[in-house]
């Protein structure tokens, strides 16, 4: 009997632990973009393909270099729009949640509604609009809004409807209010579903900005980054064109990252999803 501990020792001495690099899923990704850029200017340049058919990555560089000037407009343009309406997408979203769950005739009468604007093409809507509305700005930011509101407003309506039913009525033992049940039991156990749909929403406005865009470009009414690649479609300037994709994809990252990072930060020190696992 005193051999068995002597032998697992030993096959736990000779057995080495290979524990997961931490460096390579972060350094991986960029490895795999620097590779695929590099296959893409040798493909461009060994076939020869002309720069308005396929520009290079150094030539798409150069050009957001040298037009950066009159890009970073249209960019800023694209980004007050999408913020915008994220930012009312958030607080509309969570106030009309908050409301269906105080009131489920409400619910009823409203959540269909939200639906019909969510499955309904926002191609489709933009174009009318920019006939109801007069100022174009507003028109793009309603458009945006539409497409951001969904993801947060259910998500958040799922949150608030999945409290423990144990600590709902002990709230009731305890006399506490509807209004105190909100604030102080559904809200703080529905925020890891509200920020879950604040990413989906962030990458969402972005889209429904520059779709809007397209269609208010392709109406003769210039706004932000869409109608730089308009412009640059029409004149076959496919390095500006891709130039100002980049803008567009690069401002998508960025809005992922830094929703992801809040979520982070706020869910880090109670919420299972977040928390570090010790190993």
């Amino acid at each position: 009997m005193s051999t068995l501990p002597e032998r697992s020792t030993q096959c736990d001495r000779a057995t080495p632990v290979h524990r997961p690099s931490r460096m390579t899923p972060r350094w991986l990704p960029l490895l795999s973009v620097l590779g695929w850029l590099l296959a893409w200017e040798a493909l461009v340049r060994v076939a020869q393909i002309p720069h308005y058919t396929l520009p290079a990555p150094s030539l798409v560089l150069q050009t957001l270099m040298d037009n950066f000037g009159s890009l970073s407009a249209s960019w800023w343009f694209t980004l007050k729009i999408t913020f915008g309406a994220l930012a009312l997408a958030s607080i509309g979203g969570v106030l009309i949640a908050a409301m269906f769950v105080l009131s489920a005739p409400l619910e009823a009468l409203l959540l269909p509604l939200a639906v019909v604007l969510q499955v309904t093409p926002i191609v489709a809507i933009a174009p009318l609009m920019l006939i109801y509305v007069e100022s174009t700005t507003a028109a793009l930011l309603l458009c945006a809004w539409i497409v951001a509101f969904f993801p947060i407003l259910s998500n958040t309506t799922l949150g608030l409807n999945s409290v423990d039913r144990n600590l709902r009525d002990l709230f009731k033992l305890n006399g506490a209010t509807r209004w105190q049940e909100l604030w102080h039991l559904r809200l703080p156990a529905a925020m890891p579903y509200f920020l879950g749909g604040l990413k989906i929403a962030g990458g969402l406005a972005l889209i429904g900005a520059v779709v809007a865009e397209f269609v208010a470009g392709s109406a003769g009414q210039s706004s932000g980054l869409a109608s730089r690649i308009i412009e640059s479609g029409y004149r076959l300037r496919t390095a500006r064109l891709f130039a100002a994709l980049i803008l567009i994809s690069l401002t998508g990252i960025v809005i992922f990252m830094t929703l992801t990072w809040i979520s982070h930060m706020m869910l880090r020190r109670w919420h299972e999803s977040a928390l570090k696992q010790e190993r």
